[in-house]
């Protein structure tokens, strides 16, 4: 920590102003010295590290003991994250995919015979690890309504060990009020776990608002080129022992080219997120006037139920949302996304390309009732410009009506 805060606020002893944070993204993890003059960290690939004496083996004693606990070019990652983190991060954990960073944070605070309270709006990968594996290891799961607030507190039991909640839900985006139910955890002596892949902490520190680990797919946002599978797990001075002892005990740990990848990623993260969001925006607003959308669910709009939530907590918006169509046969729906050329479909977002795909929340949602009134969409605006991008739903909202 005490580097970063170094490299956050270079400058002070010149009587100069902290850096911003897309200075920060740019300088943090960066030691030219050490890397010979080179800008960017080598990507060191290894497993074995030698030590110079048998003491220094019998005691450990260097600052790398082992490939699988980190390189330098993990560190560099690390420390760059923890600056984008804030001050309230005491450590980064990488895992090699976002849901690997979930579950190696459900292992690290939860053991047999706990109670875990998940928001309803989850990821689906996180439920099914929570009613698979925690099940068969005896954590019980509870799932609740997102929009719940501080009414949390009724469901808590004496066992109820952690609360994790995605803010917002990565396809219905509902917007947990984060605050409100991280202080009501608190005061039942339970961890927050909280997903920030949505906005990411350029838009969301969501440990300054009461949560306790801040989890996000960097495969998404902080890869940002559809090339990577990665994990982060941000944890405070209070849960950063638990979490740095899992990610050590199960041999959690990410490919070095792939962590070269990620910190890459990290030094556009600023300028490629202002233009999703940019172009988010416009999408959603050009898609809301639409004939053929009912809704749109977004909550950096005006209308929608959580901007209130969005607007006090978030800086920004990320290029990832959802629109309700009218209702529509399946035939109509598969021929729109059929015909579309600029819009890919597949999973996981967050790259350069825009992408669409249908989903139902409806057969998996147990603590709230899924009826968004017709068929649904998810939509991720990548780079494209969007006069190119609305031309291609032009194309597709035809092939829509025509079938």
């Amino acid at each position: 920590m005490q580097e970063i805060a170094k490299t956050m606020s270079a400058g002070d002893d010149e009587g100069t102003k902290p850096l911003k944070i897309e200075t920060v993204l740019m300088t943090a993890g960066r030691d030219t010295k050490a890397q010979k003059g080179f800008v960017n960290p080598p990507v060191v690939h290894g497993s074995t590290v030698l030590y110079l004496t048998a003491e220094d083996l019998r005691a450990h004693r260097g600052e790398f003991r082992y490939g699988r606990h980190g390189t330098p070019t993990t560190k560099a990652l690390q420390q760059s994250l923890m600056a984008l983190e804030g001050p309230q991060c005491a450590g980064v954990g990488i895992a090699p995919s976002g849901a690997a960073a979930i579950s190696t944070a459900l292992l690290a605070v939860l053991k047999s015979g706990d109670h875990l309270l998940v928001c309803d709006n989850a990821y689906q990968p996180t439920r099914n690890f929570c009613n698979g594996l925690l099940s068969r290891y005896g954590v019980e799961t509870t799932y609740f309504d997102p929009l719940i607030g501080s009414d949390v507190a009724r469901l808590f039991k004496p066992n109820t060990k952690a609360v994790l909640i995605e803010a917002p839900g990565s396809q219905s985006f509902e917007m947990p009020d984060v605050p409100a139910i991280a202080t009501v955890a608190h005061a039942h002596g339970a961890t927050v776990i909280d997903d920030n892949t949505w906005a990411t902490p350029l838009f969301h520190r969501s440990l300054e608002q009461g949560v306790d680990i801040s989890i996000q797919a960097a495969t998404k946002y902080i890869g940002g080129h559809s090339d990577i599978m990665f994990g982060t797990i941000s944890a405070n001075a209070k849960t950063w022992p638990a979490i740095s002892e899992a990610i050590r005990l199960l041999g959690v740990c990410a490919g070095p080219d792939d962590v070269f990848l990620a910190l890459r990623g990290l030094r556009t993260l600023a300028v490629r997120l202002a233009q999703h969001q940019r172009s988010g925006l416009e999408m959603a607003q050009w898609l809301g006037r639409r004939p053929e959308v009912l809704r749109v669910l977004h909550p950096a709009l005006e209308n929608d139920p959580g901007h209130a939530i969005w607007k006090r907590d978030f800086t920004g918006a990320s290029g990832l949302f959802s629109i309700v169509l009218k209702p529509a046969p399946q035939k109509a729906v598969d021929a729109m996304l059929d015909s579309l050329k600029l819009f890919g479909m597949g999973y996981s977002w967050g790259g350069f390309e825009s992408l669409i795909i249908p989903f139902d929340c409806a057969g998996y949602r147990t603590a709230t009732r899924w009826a968004p009134g017709g068929p649904t969409l998810r939509l991720h605006i990548g780079l494209e410009n969007v006069e190119d991008l609305k031309a291609d739903l032009i194309s597709g909202f035809q092939a829509l009506s025509a079938a």
